[in-house]
């Protein structure tokens, strides 16, 4: 539209304003300015504009219960996830904590059974137990993760010898176990990691450097020290007959035999990690172990015990343990494909210092003198400045 405005005078006196309004019926198009319409066009269509019901119940907004679960539970898989990568492969620590983890769950088993144990089961069919679990799962293992049981590829002479000497070594300890305390068949089982950084050094070519030496001797020399107090103060009470028998009896071969088993341990970690390295499959290890460590153990449970028949908690509890006892081989061949051996099996230690500790605050022991908490002491320094330096430049 156009707004015109005139003005004129009538005689003389009075002024009048007229404003006219015309429509003009051109298009912008022609030239001219665009014109508005009288026509009132609203702001919002009305498809557009909003609905509000006061009885609307603006709860239906929020997100159902359901979905916050859901939503809660693929985040806490998404965080064990990548927590579980991280572990496996995913740092340059992985190796260390890998062999931390292994030996946390050997000691979570001496733990489970010290507090759950209720009945005598013979050491053989414990072991024969344990290794058929440890089949099994590694065998599950492989299928689910589509890699082949037996092919040529695989690296046989290293996985072969690894079964052989590594059930060599679990019946020899099995052994040494029977016939002297406890106590001492494990000090006995802790030089493994001496003669593995050894034999490392003759087969694979792995050098050892003066931190990774001192920390072996730090660990174990804290291990001495931890068994020698509880010795002197008579902590071991139930054990100190059979200790002053064998020691009387002078059954030196007992002692050998259980040098044989920590020297066969050595030498079946250094396969493991050939063999690991190798296949690309560290399960793969442990299933050629339990192929051959089953059958020898069923057969000296038969050959050598009297055959028990556990209950139903009893066979719970060994099932469990042996679940435990493939998941710690699992871990532990990780670590040893990762890392050297060397630096790697000084973390084993670490179970020594836990069960100490452990046994401190159970009550079941108490601080008895400064040469017990100086071993764990040098054993939790040693293990902590390995972790702290990590592997080394070459290894990575």
């Amino acid at each position: 539209m156009i707004m015109s405005a005139s003005a004129f005078t009538t005689d003389g006196a009075d002024h009048t304003v007229e404003l006219v309004v015309l429509e003009n019926p051109e298009s912008a198009t022609d030239g001219g300015l665009a014109v508005p319409s009288k026509e009132i066009i609203p702001l919002l269509s009305q498809a557009e504009r909003p609905k509000i019901n006061i009885f609307k119940d603006f709860r239906s907004r929020e997100k159902p219960l359901e979905q916050v679960i859901k939503n809660i539970t693929e985040a806490e898989i998404s965080l064990l996830s990548q927590l579980s990568f991280w572990v496996w492969k995913g740092s340059r620590y992985s190796g260390l904590v890998c062999m931390a983890l292994s030996s946390i769950i050997y000691f979570v088993m001496e733990v489970l059974s010290d507090k759950f144990n209720a009945q005598s089961i013979p050491l053989f069919e414990t072991a024969f137990t344990r290794c058929t679990v440890t089949l099994i799962l590694s065998c599950l293992w492989l299928r689910i993760s589509g890699q082949p049981l037996f092919e040529a590829t695989h690296p046989w002479s290293p996985l072969v010898l690894r079964a052989l000497l590594g059930s060599l070594s679990l019946l020899s300890f099995v052994y040494c176990i029977q016939r002297i305390p406890f106590s001492q068949a494990l000090v006995l089982g802790f030089t493994t990691p001496i003669f593995a950084s050894i034999m490392a050094k003759i087969i694979l070519h792995e050098k050892l450097k003066i931190a990774d030496i001192v920390g072996l001797i730090c660990s174990f020399f804290g291990m001495l020290f931890i068994f020698k107090m509880l010795y002197t103060r008579r902590l071991l009470k139930a054990e100190e007959a059979s200790i002053i028998s064998f020691m009387r009896n002078h059954h030196i071969y007992i002692a050998l035999i259980g040098l044989f088993s920590s020297i066969t341990s050595g030498i079946s970690y250094c396969l493991i990690k050939a063999a690991a390295k190798a296949s690309d499959q560290p399960v793969l290890t442990v299933f050629s172990f339990g192929i051959l460590a089953s059958p020898a153990t069923g057969i000296c449970s038969f050959a050598f015990e009297e055959f028990v028949l556990p209950s139903r908690y009893s066979l719970s509890l060994m099932l469990i343990l042996g679940t435990l006892s493939f998941l710690a081989e699992v871990f532990l061949a990780r670590g040893l494909q990762l890392e050297k051996v060397g630096k790697a099996v000084n973390v084993q230690f670490t179970e020594v210092a836990l069960s100490q500790l452990w046994g401190i605050c159970t009550s079941r022991m108490g601080w008895t003198s400064f040469g017990q908490l100086a071993g764990c002491l040098l054993i939790l320094i040693s293990v902590t400045c390995t972790m702290y330096i990590g592997p080394d430049k070459d290894n990575e």
